[in-house]
């Protein structure tokens, strides 16, 4: 079934999905919707990481690892965003991103 689909489809998802991501991570103010779109970023990789081996080395695994790698690592990014962004809340009582440069030191 993948074999049939061209991969340029693959290459255009996964593009789009990454823009969105770049856009939505470069012009919003609210770390959590940062967050969103640097998980984005992150799976339109995934995408592109399966779709090219499954096109260029069908037999062998390569892409499927390095997924399971990026998405260990972005779990682990999450963990720790969530916790950074629960404690910007409780000390300011807001999740904006200009707010946070009020902590420093």
């Amino acid at each position: 079934m993948l074999s049939t689909i061209p991969i340029e489809h693959f290459s255009f998802i996964a593009l789009f999905m990454f823009f969105v991501g770049l856009y939505g991570f470069f012009t919003r103010t609210n770390l959590i919707t940062m967050l969103m779109s640097v998980e984005l970023i992150l799976n339109a990789v995934n995408i592109h990481f399966v779709a090219f081996n499954k096109y260029l080395n069908p037999d062998m695994i390569q892409g499927q690892v390095f997924s399971l790698f990026v998405i260990a690592v972005a779990a682990a990014e999450a963990a720790v965003a969530i916790a950074i962004i629960i404690n910007v809340y409780r000390k300011l009582h807001d999740i904006e991103v200009k707010d946070v440069s009020t902590m420093k030191y």
